[in-house]
């Protein structure tokens, strides 16, 4: 910082007061009892104000006034003290009054009280000028005091102190801010005006006078500073406010607001402050280091880490010690003052260990690098001359020395080339080892090289940036300010007080190297920064040039595949041997769209042929007929079909159609038609072509199906003899009959049929039709999981009759299977637990259907004889969705109303344990109450009759649906379920089941003859066997007369008849289930003739004649086994 005295004058008396208009054309000033207004600009008096009769001690220009017409006086308030200085804050509402006794008195506008400050100092510490800050940025109003006690203080509005007080070594006068709040004027018995920044701290004199300084105040929004004196003296001074920085390649850092540093990436844009608090006097920096001097030490900075982005430092050294130097410079090691015509290498620890003198004053130095501690420094002499030093050596190497002053120097990166500016504003570049001047160019303030290309140098000048590439004529833009750095394409420019990084396209120097042909030289400049349109001709030209390194690195660049597979061919064509440039540049030439220039060089290399292709596929068949071989039937045959592919792309299909079937390729003209749902046409191909040429033939059919014309489609197959392909043509169709007719002539396929139409029918919700065709086609497993998952679905759905049906297929399904000696036991099992379970679901149906439904089919007596049944039947594991509490409820319901109230009791107390539904409480809980009512007993009309052995059973049977004298089990009717009057009978060892039928359609006369019943017992059976005895008298039925006895074992003893039974047997009373292998025949003798049972040929199950009758009336088949009456039998 430096002061100008610009003008100065002297009055008459002391000069107690200076105000400046709000313009700052004129300036005022109380001097005794005049007022003196001056000219700013060159100090003139323009008049002096006369009228006051006493000395005046303060004065100001109006801005808003402190009263108003309207108000007829002023109001006063009383102070405690002299009030010596006041200040009003910006938006005029407080007013800080400085008094004698050393109280600070903030106020509003009404003169109340708001805050109140005392001094430490007192009495002894008048507080002599006070100042708010007229800083707009600032959060909270701040009040700059100056006492007696020669102390400068801050304070806020609200009185709380910001900092410490800071001690002055003089009395102050005055205290003012500058416009802007940045800096503080300060005069008084120093007989000078110190310049402080806005926290207190002390940066220098603005001018020294020869007596105490009364009034100082700043120019609005300028550095001038008006100074008053108490001699009468006033004096205007221009502040001039350096610049300090510093800059290596990507990192500038510079001073702000005199006590700070800002570091700043111009690549990142990342800025870093770093607060010194004292004044920053020269900043120097190189890679990790930065210097900066203060006005009593040095301070070396490092960086945290060796990350290029990393801007955090912090403080590695301190020198304390007052140097005075006109350059700073920083290096590894050490740091280099430059005084006058010296330098001096210091370590960081303040010890000097070199210095050298120099010839003349030296202007310009600069770090170029090196290793640590062995540095290489750039000086440039007033003389002319330019040295080269290192640190480490006391003998610096004169590089070069020319006629004119050095302003500016920068070395090449290689270090073989130097460019200078003089004091003429020239540039000149020379050769370092010869010393040879290159060339020069005039309107130079400052140079700069490019860090990456070793021929480029940019210099400013006279509002223009110029940038020069090796020795090609300047390329000039406009540009304001210094050029101090050239990295890339990015320029780092300084302009007035900030740097600022300007990218340049580097396309002017490219295009020149381009003129030259010089490829990789202007590959070398487009890396620099060039846009893609500029990478391109590169590109371009380069291939053209058949430089195809080049080519390919710009290519890649703009990162066009196409040109890159172009040279990668070449590239390869060349290894192999080619060595035709001609042949080379044609391709390039077809590449870039010069066809006929392309043509002639394929014409000239002898690859007529390569010509002919090109315009084949370009469909430019007119140029391509002049390279046709001497009718050539290949080419003759690949023309055509390329202008049939022509044709097709422009949407002329028939006539590509047309092209292709006379070029032979079939395939392409059945694509067309099939794309473009041309039937006839395709049929009228299918017709032409011999049935050995598959391909087409299979693609005909095929777009066939697809156009819904299935007939043709099937004609053509029949051609081609792919049955295969008719079957999953039908299939796919849907046209069953035709395929069940080919399945019968060709039963290979009958998988192919029946398993799609099984999956079909599933598709279409025809279950059972679908478990069919899957068990025709031989697919047992998809057969029973198609009925296992109809099963769960109608219990699920509570449609048990269906449920019944199904498991009764199941079981079916699995007898079928068992004929499998592998599978026999398993599905044997399987078969009598579906056969059970179709049986339990059969009969549950009624009792749901009962307790469900509002009205009841079936009578009371089936209900009871179904619920006493399913009682007896159900396992311990009661199976899924039927209810025992309804069965229960049910026989409890039946048997209370037909008499059976022991039953009945027995019903009730056994629902007492189970969970009832709500609906179901009720009239359980009244029907246990009801029953209590009734005898103790059951009515004999309902006990059941063994036709064995004749003995009744009770309605309660411990041992199930058996007797309990005989255990013959009980055969029921499979529609009311009494007790039918059937026992089952075994045959004789020995006897088959064909035999037996043959003797039971005898029908011969019964002798008379003594039978006997013998009971033989071993250790696995008993067997009840009929006796034949000569002796035997009467004709009673041997089967009938020896049923009823006593047995007294535990075990059921069946009952085994000989031939000569079976021959007394009639055939109209013997019933037999014919079960298919592997289970035996089971034979039935019906012991009242006269009652007719039916028995259903199909499922077995037996009916009393007249119930099945209706029943196969009412439903129109069997209701067991939904067997029509129409079907003929297993």
């Amino acid at each position: 910082m430096r002061a100008v005295l610009t003008w100065r004058d002297k009055a008459e008396h002391c000069i107690n007061d200076i105000a400046f208009k709000p313009d700052g054309t004129q300036l005022i000033l109380a001097a005794g009892s005049r007022l003196l207004v001056y000219d700013t600009s060159d100090g003139t008096l323009l008049q002096p104000l006369k009228g006051h009769k006493d000395t005046v001690y303060c004065v100001a220009y109006a801005k808003d006034g402190l009263w108003s017409p309207e108000q007829k006086s002023v109001s006063k308030h009383k102070s405690s003290s002299k009030i010596i200085c006041c200040s009003w804050t910006n938006d005029g509402q407080y007013l800080a009054l400085g008094m004698f006794n050393g109280i600070i008195s903030i106020r509003n506008k009404n003169g109340e009280e708001k805050v109140k400050i005392e001094r430490p100092g007192g009495s002894l510490s008048p507080i002599w000028s006070i100042c708010w800050n007229p800083s707009r940025e600032e959060r909270n109003d701040i009040l700059a005091v100056a006492d007696w006690g020669q102390k400068v203080s801050f304070y806020q509005l609200s009185g709380k102190q910001i900092g410490k007080d800071r001690a002055l070594n003089f009395d102050p006068c005055c205290i003012s801010y500058f416009t802007k709040g940045e800096y503080i004027l300060l005069g008084g018995s120093d007989k000078q005006v110190s310049l402080f920044t806005k926290d207190g701290v002390r940066l220098g004199t603005v001018g020294e006078q020869n007596s105490w300084v009364w009034t100082c105040q700043a120019k609005p929004d300028s550095n001038y500073v008006g100074v008053g004196c108490q001699d009468g003296t006033i004096s205007f001074y221009q502040l001039i406010f350096s610049t300090v920085h510093g800059l290596y390649k990507d990192r500038y850092a510079y001073r702000d607001s005199m006590t700070d540093v800002i570091v700043q990436h111009l690549i990142t844009e990342q800025k870093v402050r770093i607060k010194c608090k004292e004044l920053v006097k020269k900043i120097a920096i190189y890679r990790n280091r930065l210097a900066i001097q203060l006005p009593e030490k040095i301070l070396i900075y490092e960086l945290y880490s060796e990350d290029l982005s990393d801007m955090h430092y912090r403080v590695k050294e301190k020198i304390i010690k007052k140097f005075e130097c006109n350059l700073l410079v920083v290096c590894a090691n050490h740091i280099i003052l430059c005084q006058e015509k010296r330098l001096q290498c210091l370590s960081f620890s303040g010890v000097k260990e070199r210095e050298w003198q120099m010839e003349s004053l030296i202007r310009y130095i600069k770090v170029i690098g090196g290793p640590p501690g062995r540095e290489g420094l750039l000086v440039g002499l007033k003389n002319g001359q330019i040295l080269k030093i290192f640190v480490d050596n006391l003998f610096a190497i004169v590089l070069l020395k020319q006629a004119t002053a050095v302003r500016c120097l920068d070395m090449s990166a290689s270090r073989k080339k130097l460019a200078v500016v003089d004091e003429n504003d020239t540039c000149l570049v020379y050769d370092i080892d010869t010393k040879e001047l290159l060339f020069q160019e005039p309107n130079a303030n400052s140079v700069a090289w490019n860090t990456q290309c070793e021929d480029m140098l940019c210099f400013s000048g006279g509002g223009y940036l110029n940038i020069k590439a090796s020795t090609f004529p300047v390329h000039r833009q406009k540009l304001q300010g210094f050029v101090v750095g050239y990295n890339g394409s990015k320029i780092f420019c300084l302009h007035v007080f900030s740097i600022s990084a300007v990218e340049v396209p580097q396309s002017a120097p490219m295009y020149q190297y381009l003129d030259r042909k010089l490829f990789k030289e202007a590959y070398q400049i487009a890396c620099l920064g060039v846009t893609d349109t500029d990478w391109r001709e590169l590109a371009m030209e380069a291939l053209e040039g058949l430089d195809f390194e080049t080519a390919k690195k710009a290519f890649i660049r703009v990162q066009d595949l196409r040109y890159l597979e172009l040279i990668s061919s070449i590239e390869e064509r060349k290894k192999r041997g080619e060595t035709n440039n001609d042949l080379f540049l044609a391709d390039v030439f077809s590449y870039q769209g010069k066809f006929h220039e392309a043509a002639k060089l394929y014409k000239r290399s002898g690859h007529e042929n390569l010509a002919l292709e090109m315009y084949t596929d370009l469909c430019m068949f007119e140029y391509a007929k002049d390279f046709l071989g001497s009718g050539d039937p290949k080419e003759t045959k690949m023309l055509i079909t390329k202008q049939a592919d022509w044709a097709r792309n422009i949407k002329e299909p028939k006539a590509a159609v047309e092209m292709y079937i006379s070029a032979g390729e079939h395939v392409k003209a059945i694509e067309i038609c099939g794309d473009h749902g041309w039937v006839d046409m395709l049929i009228d191909i299918a017709r032409k072509l011999d049935k050995a040429e598959r391909e087409p033939l299979l693609l005909c059919a095929t777009y066939l199906k697809k156009l819904d014309s299935p007939g043709y489609a099937a004609e053509t197959y029949l051609k081609m003899g792919d049955l295969k392909s008719l079957v999953q043509l039908h299939v796919e169709t849907q046209r069953w009959d035709e395929a069940f007719a080919l399945g019968e002539k060709h039963p290979e396929f009958k998988d192919d049929i029946y398993v799609p139409y099984a999956q079909w029918l599933a598709e279409n919700d025809r279950f059972e039709e679908a478990q069919k065709a899957f068990h025709k086609a031989g697919r047992q497993r998809e057969a029973v999981q198609v009925l296992e998952q109809l099963t769960n679905n109608a219990v699920a759905e509570s449609r048990f009759n269906d449920a019944a049906y199904y498991y009764w297929m199941l079981s079916m399904q699995c007898l079928d299977i068992a004929q499998d000696p592998a599978q026999k036991d398993t599905m044997l099992g399987k078969f009598y637990h579906f056969q059970r379970l179709a049986e339990l679901y059969h009969g549950y149906h009624a009792i749901h259907r009962h307790t469900e439904d509002p009205f009841s089919v079936h009578r009371p007596e089936t209900l009871f004889n179904i619920s006493r049944f399913l009682l007896h039947s159900l396992p311990k594991d009661t199976p899924s969705g039927i209810s025992k509490v309804k069965i229960l409820f049910t026989l409890a319901k039946q048997s209370k109303a037909l008499g059976a109230y022991r039953l009945a009791r027995h019903a009730y107390d056994k629902l007492r344990g189970l969970y009832i539904p709500a609906r179901f409480q009720k009239s359980i809980e009244l029907g246990t109450l009801t029953i209590r009512a009734k005898p103790f007993h059951d009515s004999e009309e309902l006990v059941p009759l063994c036709y064995r052995c004749s003995t009744n059973n009770p309605l309660l049977n411990n041992l199930g649906n058996v007797c309990i004298n005989c255990r013959q089990p009980f055969i029921f009717s499979a529609s009311s379920y009494d007790v039918l009057h059937l026992v089952e009978f075994y045959l004789e060892e020995g006897i088959t089941d064909e035999e037996a039928i043959s003797l039971i359609d005898l029908e011969v006369l019964r002798p008379k003859r003594d039978d006997r019943q013998l009971e033989i017992a071993n250790n696995s059976s008993q067997i009840l066997r009929l006796v034949e005895t000569k002796d035997s008298i009467g004709d009673e039925d041997p089967f009938t007369a020896k049923l009823s006895f006593e047995q007294g074992g535990s075990e059921f003893v069946p009952v085994v008849v000989s031939r000569l039974v079976l021959r007394s047997m009639s055939r109209r009373d013997v019933l037999i289930k014919r079960w298919p292998p592997p289970l035996r025949w089971q034979y039935f003798r019906s012991l009242l003739p006269d009652a007719s049972i039916t028995m259903c040929p199909s499922c077995f199950q037996m009916f009393h004649s007249e119930d099945y009758e209706l029943l196969v009336l009412q439903h129109g088949c069997c209701p067991y086994c939904r067997r029509c009456k129409d079907d003929p039998g297993p």
